[in-house]
C-alpha cells in the first residue's frame, strides 16, 4: 500500500482541476505546472487515482501548490532548467 502524506500547509495550498475526456497524467502536469515531470506529484496527491492511465471526462483531481523557490524544486529539474545549468 502507497500512502502519500501531506503536510497541512500542503494542504490548504491546493486547488484542484477538473479532467477533459483523454487527459492522461503528463498532460495535467503540462497544463496545471507548466512541465509534464510534476506528474508524480500530481499521482501522490490523488493516489486513489494512481491506475488511471487516460481519464474520463469531469474527474475532479487535487493539485498541490508547487514551492518554485525552494532547492528541492530546482534539484528536480533537469540540468538545462537549473539556475546556471548547461545548455549543451
Amino acid at each position: 500500500m502507497i500512502v502519500a502524506c501531506l503536510t497541512a500547509k500542503e494542504v490548504r495550498s491546493m486547488s484542484t482541476y477538473k479532467t477533459q475526456q483523454g487527459d492522461t497524467w503528463d498532460l495535467i502536469a503540462l497544463r496545471v505546472y507548466g512541465d509534464e515531470h510534476f506528474m508524480d506529484t500530481l499521482i501522490k496527491a490523488n493516489i486513489e487515482q494512481r491506475k488511471t492511465v487516460i481519464f474520463g471526462n469531469g474527474v475532479l483531481l487535487t493539485v498541490p501548490e508547487i514551492d518554485t523557490t525552494s532547492k528541492e524544486y530546482e534539484a528536480n529539474l533537469p540540468p538545462w532548467k537549473r539556475e546556471g545549468g548547461d545548455e549543451s
